[in-house]
């Protein structure tokens, strides 16, 4: 962890070791893998001293140095650098430094430590994160040879006694502002290359290799947006984040706002007066698949705006890295990972539908993008603007509770009402012997209304696939993975039966491989088969599913929803991708297919997040002059959080959700922290998790503010080849919980083949 210091020795004293008094310069280094702590190199002669800028160790760069008895080189980041007295200790000297500029900036530096304290892991991992593989490789960059005139042939030019082209070529590289390569310089002197190599044989021309940017990406111009006047619910929220950006201090501000109330264009106005002192802003989006929509519109009103996400290139990833470390780029707009874009000039952060568990990294280090923006910004004074219809109950309570501040937006743009949501009550359906199908009868001839009136549809259904179980009807026989001891889903498109976990595939069977019986039944509903049904009842109008599976193509996002805009496809199909942040206003009907698909899971957040999604769905309608309505198929009409949701009523969700959370002691009035053991052999994994269970009550002994709960299976017991088990912690006081995580992982000894992974804050129960 960063508090551990450790220094490394060499057998033999260095010949730059001074006495055991004297101050040298160190460098501080982490680094990677399980190498925990911070260790002390010598920063050699060599490099105090060193000649170019990109040669001298600095907080930030990654250096390689010796380590271990055999003094292999492994590759760190320096994390400070300072004069420290040797007090009779040999360092081992740093080798080579390898990038020309910092990765990171000593804010970056104070963020990715406390991200390491707050989220129980290892500070080099953290940093391995935070700095993309492609920047740390130079993807899209190469070598180049560059040429400049030395200051002392410079001075003596007019006495130089050369032939005409190679005076002329000499005198054009000396007045350059910028060193040339050497096509560069034969073609501003007007001469071949000859001239130019006779005079580096000369030595009057001086040489340096240098890496540059070889990918450039192009950008097709965008048609230009005229403002939009703000109404009073957009003034107000515009005026509070002003007031925070003139104060030049930290405010968390909490938009919430209906679907359609105009909550983009208040970004936009905001990120305006940021630019217009100098400074750069950071926007973030919860889906990839909203990327090219929100860039478009930022583009369409500014003239530099860069994107980061994980679908793009190394190449292209490093191309913006650089573009908006060196301050050229006032707008980022981009998902997650974006929130540790290297602005040198930061000076506002919005996280756009906040509540989104997209925001949350899956793996370690398993940070919250909402977490630490807060935490970048407050360390930077600037505001963090956090929107949403739908807030999370952990931002909407820090707000009633003043910690945030409020701003509502409860009306739509142009005075646009909210549509008419209703339920269809499943039950029912399942009684009629004349209707079979996903679709409904009332949905149905909804779905024909709003088609002859030339409107679109989108039908949402948050499960991939075709079938989503396969079973013998003769033994009961489930077709489950043999890794995970999941059921199996069906993808007819390609005929195959995948893990949506661990991916594992295998060719559908025609038979039950137990009792061989021919008769299999494919069960349950999925995207796929929801589109086949569309295309039977609906051939005359064009239908797009849009899913993880039909969505893996670069660029196919963006081709999908054109061509929706566009109104080349009348009936869009799809998974959450296309519940939020999409603005058609020629759709007139959404259709929730099951909203149950999440109610009844085994995690506490389940209503939470059927709230959100029917809610978000809801809204992609009625956002132009016919209006819209929304149809919600369900099997629990009267659940809390559906009735909430078909009235646009969050407050009142709130009231009735957060009363449950503060009695069972979960967020937001209590600190989470889950382990999850996991082996090959399911003993162990038990017996470790046991160990841990010990280990931590031992560690909260006298402290009644701790609960723990478990250890007990996972509610996915076997994934990936793995059996899993998991204990929560539960405690008001967070710093006494994160502590007792560390008191009691301290010196675990990890038995062969078992491991065990923390997650701070976590949003995954399963």
């Amino acid at each position: 962890m960063p508090s551990q210091q450790q220094s490394l020795f060499d057998t033999q004293p260095a010949p730059w070791e001074l006495d055991d008094a004297s101050e040298r310069l160190v460098a501080t280094v982490v680094l990677p893998g399980r190498l925990l702590g911070e260790f002390d190199y010598l920063v050699p002669e060599s490099l105090v001293a060193a000649k170019k800028p990109e040669d001298a160790v600095l907080p930030g760069k990654r250096l390689r140095v010796p380590f271990g008895r055999g003094n292999r080189g492994v590759v760190g980041y320096c994390v400070s650098l300072g004069n420290k007295p040797t007090g009779g200790r040999k360092l081992k000297p740093v080798w080579d430094v390898l990038d020309p500029q910092p990765l990171l900036s000593p804010a970056m530096l104070r963020l990715t430590a406390w991200m390491a304290d707050y989220y129980l892991c290892p500070w080099a991992q953290v940093l391995e994160a935070v700095v993309p593989a492609g920047v740390r490789e130079h993807a899209g960059t190469r070598d180049v040879t560059l040429l400049s005139v030395p200051t002392a042939v410079s001075a003596r030019l007019a006495q130089l006694d050369l032939p005409a082209k190679q005076a002329a070529a000499l005198r054009v590289l000396a007045a350059s502002p910028r060193p040339l390569t050497a096509r560069q310089l034969a073609a501003r002197a007007q001469c071949t290359l000859g001239p130019i190599r006779e005079l580096r044989k000369k030595g009057l021309i001086e040489e340096s290799v240098k890496r540059i940017g070889a990918y450039r990406e192009a950008i097709p111009p965008a048609a230009k947006e005229r403002p939009h006047a703000l109404n009073e619910d957009q003034q107000r929220a515009l005026g509070m984040i002003h007031d925070a950006l003139h104060a030049a201090e930290h405010r968390t501000i909490v938009i919430h706002g209906v679907t359609g109330s105009g909550k983009t264009e208040v970004y936009i106005r905001a990120i305006e007066e940021v630019i217009h002192f100098g400074r750069q802003a950071i926007l973030l989006v919860p889906e990839i698949s909203l990327t090219p929509q929100t860039v478009a519109r930022f583009r369409a009103r500014f003239d530099h705006v860069a994107v980061l996400h994980s679908h793009q290139s190394d190449a292209e990833r490093h191309e913006h890295w650089q573009r908006i470390a060196r301050g050229e780029v006032p707008v980022i707009v981009g998902a997650r990972s974006a929130v540790f874009a290297p602005t040198p000039h930061l000076g506002l952060i919005v996280l756009d539908e906040e509540h989104e568990a997209t925001f949350k990294q899956d793996k370690a280090p398993r940070y919250h993008a909402r977490d630490v923006a807060l935490r970048r910004a407050a360390d930077k004074s600037i505001p963090l603007v956090l929107a949403s219809a739908t807030p999370s109950l952990e931002s909407w309570y820090r707000a009633q509770q003043g910690e945030f501040q409020l701003v509502e937006m409860p009306r739509r743009v142009l005075q646009r009402p909210l549509p008419a949501v209703r339920t269809i009550d499943l039950r029912e359906q399942a009684h009629s012997k004349f209707w079979r199908g996903a679709i409904s009868r009332p949905l149905c001839q909804a779905m024909n209304a709003a088609l002859a009136d030339d409107g679109q549809v989108i039908l949402l259904l948050n499960r991939r696939g075709h079938s989503t179980h396969i079973q013998c009807p003769a033994c009961g026989v489930a077709l489950v993975c043999p890794h995970c001891e999941i059921a199996m889903t069906f993808h007819r498109s390609d005929n195959t039966a995948l893990c949506h976990y661990c991916d594992y595939h295998m060719t559908a069977p025609t038979q039950c491989p137990e009792c061989k019986y021919a008769g299999l039944r494919f069960s349950g509903l999925g995207t796929q088969k929801l589109e086949a049904e569309v295309r039977s009842r609906f051939p005359d109008y064009a239908c797009l599913r849009m899913d993880t599976d039909s969505m893996r193509q670069r660029g196919s996002h963006e081709r999908a929803l054109t061509a929706f805009r566009e109104g080349k496809v009348k009936i869009l199909v799809g998974t959450q991708m296309i519940a939020k942040g999409l603005d058609f206003p020629n759709v007139t009907l959404v259709g929730v297919i099951n909203a149950d698909t999440a109610l009844h899971l085994p995690d506490f957040r389940a209503a939470e997040r059927t709230f959100q999604l029917v809610t978000q769905v809801a809204g992609r309608t009625g956002r132009g002059d016919q209006g819209g309505r929304v149809l919600v198929q369900t099997l629990s009409p009267d659940a809390p959080a559906i009735m909430a949701a078909i009235r646009h009523d969050f407050p009142a969700f709130a009231r009735a959700e957060l009363p449950n959370r503060e009695t069972l002691g979960y967020p937001p009035f209590a600190s989470m922290v889950r382990i999850v053991t996991r082996g090959t052999s399911e003993t162990a994994s038990r017996e470790l998790a046991e160990e841990l269970a010990r280990r931590l009550r031992d560690a909260t002994v006298g402290t009644t503010a701790i609960r723990l709960l478990g250890p007990a299976p996972a509610p996915i017991a076997r994934l990936r080849g793995h059996f899993r088990y998991h204990l929560q912690l539960h405690a008001i006081d967070r710093q006494a919980l994160h502590d007792a995580v560390r008191t009691a992982t301290a010196d675990l000894k990890l038995p062969d083949g078992v491991n065990w992974t923390v997650d701070v804050d976590p949003l995954d129960m399963m």
